[in-house]
């Protein structure tokens, strides 16, 4: 039995993750996922007025800072109980579906895509379909997708300035009001990227696609002449082809945080949303209502000081513990749920929301890497017209105020949670003021619940199980473990801000 340990180097990935994994006869029998940078910002903003996260926290990540700074907005409110008033909401959740418009078009087109470009796959009859369509810097979707997400982000500078790290969220609302020319520059970004993704994307119309609902329904649509040449016909038909449609399942168990706060219902200090928060129980299928009590933390093979089992954010800790000959590995705490591995994306933010097509495809083959991609591609289409629904309600309440002042007197001290959906999943900022300062403040990321370590109970990360029983035919150019982890979108930017001295040996590229 031939045995083979790999380390590994991943491109193509926000931050620096290197995998671990053993092989034996070509199958990966053991993995561990590991972050070679460690985050500070829990600690940078003890000790600060509250009120300074909304300038830190969105510089946590270059590519979800709206997403982080909409989450410590909301703990903020909810410790202060600020009303926020409708089209508040509204402008966030514009911006945010921005960022995330531009997040979900990148990592399919930019970082995902141009694996399936690799030389391994010159012999197939779609390779010279995909290198004119996703060769780096060439193919004509690769470079559509960079026009395209440099204009819909135009949209977040309408609002707050610039983009990336902006600052234009605060308790009690957002700084720039909506007007006419904001909202006519806005649908027409919105508008453009509808179109594109329309004709190059799909092939096909927006109603027609959203309104799939099986997977007949699907493959009937599939068949039509302007789908299968389109971009995401071209990779279901590529990756169906190679066998990699079911690579990598790991844990079956989701985990959303609710999408979109609805504007009107939150204004009432009803936490309402588009798409709800639940958590999805892969054994039994059955979608349970988002409790955060039973989120935990844990450190057992983290470089953190140790602590007992896993503790909830507001008794957490963030203190390094940097020792790198033991059994610890990774600077990414393990986040749980209820004691259980979860995985968060768009896929867990579909099923959980009851997307038809997607239960749909799920109940029938799990979800591998390909549904996964799928899900992002599809979320992007749902993405689109709840923005253009924003910017109605924004046009039909432009007399309605942008921001309440809080009433003094009310920020106070307490416990606040700002939970959201990012574009890679379930994004959780818990912060704690005492004597007028942060007292605590700690965050979870998407890619901390998909890239988490082992915990105290040895049970292996997301990740780290999908990649189990994976085949890998060349050792020495294992796109395999790309193609898995790559299907994640992982992001160790927000999970992790320290490099470390040594890096892995093998790079993973195409």
């Amino acid at each position: 039995m031939a045995r083979i340990e790999l380390n590994l180097d991943l491109n193509r990935v926000e931050g620096d993750l290197s995998v671990q994994v053993t092989l034996e006869d070509g199958v990966v029998v053991a993995a561990r996922t590991q972050g070679t940078m460690y985050r500070g910002f829990e600690q940078i903003l003890l000790g600060r007025a509250p009120r300074d996260a909304m300038v830190i926290t969105p510089r946590v990540c270059g590519i979800c800072g709206t997403a982080h700074l909409y989450a410590g907005v909301l703990a903020l409110e909810q410790i202060w109980s600020t009303p926020v008033p409708p089209n508040a909401t509204r402008i966030r959740n514009l911006c945010l579906i921005a960022e995330g418009l531009q997040n979900d078009l990148r990592q399919t087109f930019l970082f995902f895509a141009p694996d399936l470009c690799h030389p391994r796959y010159a012999a197939d009859p779609l390779h010279a379909p995909l290198m004119a369509a996703f060769e780096p810097f060439k193919g004509d979707v690769y470079r559509e997708t960079l026009t395209q997400t440099r204009q819909v982000l135009q949209i977040v500078a309408h609002f707050g300035g610039q983009w990336p790290h902006s600052s234009y969220m605060l308790p009690g609302g957002v700084v720039t009001p909506a007007d006419t020319r904001r909202l006519v520059a806005c649908r027409s970004a919105l508008l453009g990227l509808q179109r594109w993704y329309e004709q190059r994307i799909l092939g096909g119309g927006l109603g027609a696609w959203l309104a799939l609902d099986s997977a007949e329904a699907f493959e009937t649509w599939l068949a039509q002449p302007g789908p299968a040449a389109a971009a995401l016909g071209l990779l279901t038909r590529f990756l169906r082809g190679q066998g990699l449609d079911m690579l990598g399942q790991g844990t079956p168990h989701m985990l959303a945080f609710g999408t979109w706060c609805e504007p009107e219902a939150w204004a009432r200090g009803e936490p309402r949303h588009t798409l709800p928060a639940g958590f999805l129980d892969g054994d039994s299928g059955q979608i349970q209502p988002l409790d955060p009590a039973r989120i935990t933390e844990h450190v057992r093979h983290s470089w953190f000081r140790p602590y007992e089992g896993g503790r909830h954010p507001f008794e957490g800790e963030t203190v390094p513990d940097y020792q790198p000959e033991t059994d610890r590995y990774t600077w990414a705490k393990a986040p749980r749920y209820d004691g259980r591995v979860v995985q968060t994306g768009p896929l867990a933010e579909l099923l959980i929301a009851g997307d038809p097509l997607i239960r749909d495809l799920w109940s029938r083959q799990g979800g591998g890497a390909w549904l996964r991609q799928f899900a992002r591609v599809r979320h992007i289409g749902v993405a689109l017209r709840h923005g253009l629904r924003m910017l109605d309600e924004l046009g039909a309440h432009l007399d309605e105020p942008h921001f309440v002042p809080p009433a003094p007197g009310t920020e106070v001290d307490g416990d606040g949670a700002g939970l959201i959906m990012a574009a890679r999943g379930a994004l959780g900022h818990w912060v704690q003021v005492r004597d007028g300062v942060v007292h605590r403040y700690q965050i979870i990321t998407p890619t901390g619940w998909n890239a988490s370590p082992r915990d105290s109970l040895g049970q292996p990360g997301h990740w780290e199980a999908s990649l189990v029983g994976l085949r890998v035919q060349d050792p020495e150019d294992p796109i395999e473990v790309g193609h898995l982890i790559r299907s994640h979108d992982p992001c160790l930017v927000c999970t992790v801000h320290f490099v470390g001295a040594d890096t892995p040996s093998l790079r993973v590229d195409a």
